[in-house]
């Protein structure tokens, strides 16, 4: 069975703590988008970790973790990440990388980080990874596959090329130090040496693994509200952040993917910038943000500290019907504990009309909040392990925002590790 786990809003929901603990009962977890841009924070018998490009199901012996062809590889991150984890004390994952995957090469994450100096204040808050050159060179068919490293000759002719029409744009737009043919080559075959032995045909291995009756699990990273098409385009990613989009960045059929875990914050944060309409400011917002999470809202990349917001039905229905879900995880109601009235957002006010629904982006820079105050529960709830044992308006609270979203709410996460769980 293949099951997918999607962010319903900006990223940042925990999606890294529900896939490390969905992936106990997991044969295979596959990352089928994005790059090394954004990150999943676990905590475990291990320690505390922020993976970027390994999926969070690597801590697991029985495991093989995937890199599958939608994702933006960088290779030297990929490595560096998985002896991090082996330094301390994590046995040897079993990996496999994609043949058809893509690299992030050296100009990629130039590039991003000359584009953003150029745009100067217009810039998109890119986190510098080389997300966006990457993509843009993929769509424009100049990107490396994996594949093609062990194809010397054709792959000195191409990297000529390619430099070609990179320095046009280094020499006469960013002003900067033109690349050199032998040098990126060069860093391709040290590539090649690093990644030979996981290389796989994935796609082939997940229809057999999936004719094996094998359990499957698609982690995606950031949310719906980052996705290029439904998103906050354009402040968003440059890769499908859909469960959609897992059948075709993991190589299998859509039909193969039964359930669709979407998760959501029980407040709601951003990093990055773009339309935020619940956001909250001052003292209010820093309250928030340093109880937030395991030790405070800042990107697991960046380190930045997180735009903060309260619960957005309006953003979180539409994210959830977006992803298709079947199940929402709803993380980090703990936080919430030390309020004694917990403000949601449940409406948005554009031009005078009230609307439940997700507008584009032109209308959503016009929209004003509408809240509603609901009482909170005052009190630790992070040892609970049953649901009938949370306080009642904690349970009022995830009934409400269920009815509101329209989507059954089926794991509630009240703490940082794995066992912190609750199942409806």
């Amino acid at each position: 069975m293949v099951k997918a786990v999607v962010g319903a809003n900006w990223g940042d929901e925990g999606k890294g703590k529900i896939t490390d603990m969905l992936a106990q009962s997991a044969d295979i977890i596959v990352r089928f988008q994005g790059g090394a841009n954004a990150g999943h924070t676990i905590v475990n018998d291990y320690g505390k970790f922020a993976l970027h490009t390994l999926p969070s199901g690597v801590f697991y012996g029985h495991t093989t973790s995937i890199i599958g062809n939608g994702v933006a590889l960088n290779v030297p991150v990929l490595f560096n990440e998985i002896q991090s984890i082996v330094d301390k004390g994590v046995p040897q994952p079993k990996i496999l990388v994609s043949d058809r995957a893509q690299m992030v090469i050296s100009y990629h994450i130039l590039f991003d980080q000359y584009e953003e100096e150029r745009l100067g204040k217009n810039s998109f808050g890119s986190t510098k990874s080389g997300i966006a050159p990457f993509y843009s060179d993929k769509y424009a068919k100049i990107g490396f596959q994996v594949s093609e490293l062990f194809d010397e000759d054709t792959l000195k002719d191409k990297v000529e090329r390619i430099c070609e029409t990179k320095n046009v744009t280094l020499e006469h737009l960013y002003k900067k130090p033109l690349l050199k043919p032998e040098e990126i080559f060069h860093e391709l075959m040290e590539y090649r040496k690093m990644v030979e032995p996981y290389v796989c045909d994935v796609s082939l291995y997940l229809w057999n693994a999936i004719k094996e009756g094998k359990e499957i699990l698609l982690e995606g990273q950031l949310g719906s509200l980052k996705d290029p098409d439904h998103g906050i385009y354009p402040m968003v990613t440059s890769s499908s952040t859909l469960a959609a989009y897992g059948a075709i960045g993991a190589g299998i059929p859509p039909y193969e993917i039964k359930k669709i875990i979407t998760v959501c914050k029980a407040y709601s944060s951003a990093v990055g910038a773009g339309a935020f309409v619940s956001e909250i400011f001052g003292d209010e917002a820093e309250e928030l943000r340093k109880r937030g999470g395991d030790g405070g809202e800042y990107g697991a990349t960046t380190g930045r500290p997180r735009r903060m917001g309260w619960f957005d039905c309006v953003a979180s229905k539409y994210g959830c019907r977006m992803q298709g879900t079947t199940d929402v995880a709803f993380t980090v109601l703990d936080v919430l504990g030390y309020l004694s009235e917990i403000p949601v957002c449940v409406g948005y006010e554009i031009d005078g009309e009230v609307t439940t629904e997700f507008p584009t982006t032109v209308k959503l820079d016009q929209a004003k909040p509408v809240l509603k105050t609901l009482p909170g529960w005052n009190c630790d709830i992070r040892d609970i392990k049953k649901y009938e044992d949370l306080p009642e308006n904690c349970r009022n609270y995830i009934e409400f925002v269920e009815k509101e979203i329209g989507f059954p709410i089926t794991m509630i996460s009240n703490g940082p590790s794995r066992e912190d769980i609750i199942y409806r």
